[in-house]
């Protein structure tokens, strides 16, 4: 599985983006190909080295003519669709515009269809967003990652007048993704990069890779304190295992009772905890006590925080970030003599391993009253014999 990974120290732009992946490898020639299978005219590309405080990157450029009027979403889709690029292609490109969209239209409380697409609506903008999807495309990239986004401070001028940075578009495309401020004056993530890699990748701040390509896309600042230059990593990773990011959360309790810490562990799986456990441990003073520990993506942490505080008496918790690795999965449904029960497969290199879903096994023991462990054989022989699948993925 080809995977690319965004290192957004310096933030990230659209033209940065394709930079990167030219610097990486992509062929100029190439890109332009696909490029005119838009029915746009008049712009022109380039790309060319640069240097960004000592480091060698590549700037692209799109000159367009100075337009008068403003493109909504309708204009951008019926554009893409006129085209003869390919269906994932387009579709991909509308997903993004579609996220543009949205995000704009929250900021100006109205409608997504009443959206005019000023900056991002103009030649240069579709060219850097389709072309992104383009470039990541040829290079037959599979998977995409990104670290954290870093978000720069003070203002940036808009059609509209002068923004905070970052603009509040951005923001609203980075919700629930990992941020960072950092104390740089200049726009550091623009609308369009921030909706390209918001919609296309996955976050982690750490991805382990067999590297075979490294790129560096140039922005258009000279920042005094790092390079403004977006690096991507292309390559193989190890074994195709999936990985991310998870958070947890862990307390010690000594004046709970266990009836309370039963009914907290099944309501934070309810609001999306991925798993908790308890621990008995003896605490100062001889006093036995318990660790409460809770595994959760990062944006559930104020939710499922205030449940513990609530439900608890504990004062405080403590909080870390760990990167997970997980065998590829999938949700298989299996029809059997006792109905149907939903597998999970997994599976590691050529090895396939399965695990039939405990509640659809435990529904059927229950409603044909017979011993759970016959409905577990049945399911397992149905599976491996191909009788009563389709061998359709439910979901991952």
């Amino acid at each position: 599985m080809e995977i690319a990974y965004f290192d957004c120290f310096s933030g990230i732009a659209g033209d940065m983006i394709i930079g990167a992946l030219l610097d990486a490898g992509l062929e100029l020639s190439a890109l332009k190909r696909e490029l005119k299978k838009l029915p746009l005219t008049g712009y022109q590309i380039k790309a060319f080295k640069t240097e960004k405080k000592g480091i060698k990157g590549t700037k692209f450029e799109v000159k367009a003519p100075h337009e008068k009027t403003h493109r909504d979403l309708k204009d951008i889709f019926r554009i893409i669709e006129k085209s003869s690029l390919a269906k994932k292609i387009k579709d991909d490109s509308k997903k993004i515009f579609k996220r543009l969209a949205e995000a704009e239209a929250k900021v100006h409380g109205v409608g997504i269809d009443k959206i005019h697409f000023h900056e991002v609506g103009g030649v240069d903008a579709i060219i850097d967003i389709v072309g992104a999807v383009i470039g990541l495309d040829i290079l037959k990239v599979d998977k995409i990652y990104s670290s954290p986004l870093s978000f720069g401070k003070g203002f940036v001028k808009f059609s509209h007048g002068k923004f905070p940075i970052p603009a509040p578009a951005t923001v609203e495309l980075c919700k629930n993704i990992p941020i960072r401020y950092t104390d740089i004056e200049g726009e550091l993530v623009t609308p369009t990069g921030a909706a390209i890699i918001t919609t296309l990748a996955e976050f982690s701040p750490r991805l382990d890779l067999k590297i075979e390509k490294v790129g560096y896309g140039a922005g258009s600042a000279d920042l005094k304190e790092i390079p403004n230059l977006l690096r991507v990593v292309i390559g193989q990773k190890e074994q195709d295992l999936e990985q991310d990011e998870i958070l947890v959360l862990e307390t010690n309790i000594d004046n709970t009772t266990p009836e309370v810490l039963g009914y907290l562990t099944e309501k934070l799986i309810e609001k999306g905890a991925l798993d908790v456990y308890l621990v008995p441990i003896i605490m100062k003073k001889g006093r036995p006590g318990t660790i409460l520990s809770v595994l959760c993506n990062p944006e559930k942490l104020n939710l499922l925080s205030s449940i513990i505080f609530s439900e608890t008496g504990t004062i405080g918790l403590r909080t870390q970030f760990h990167l997970r690795k997980k065998l590829p999965r999938k949700i298989e449904v299996v029809n059997t003599r006792f109905g149907k029960a939903r597998v999970k497969v997994i599976t590691y290199g050529e090895k396939v391993h399965i695990s039939p879903e405990f509640e659809d096994c435990r529904a059927l023991a229950d409603k044909n009253k017979i011993a759970l462990r016959e409905v577990y054989r049945e399911v397992e022989k149905n599976f491996w014999s191909g009788v009563g699948t389709g061998r359709r993925s439910v979901h991952k």
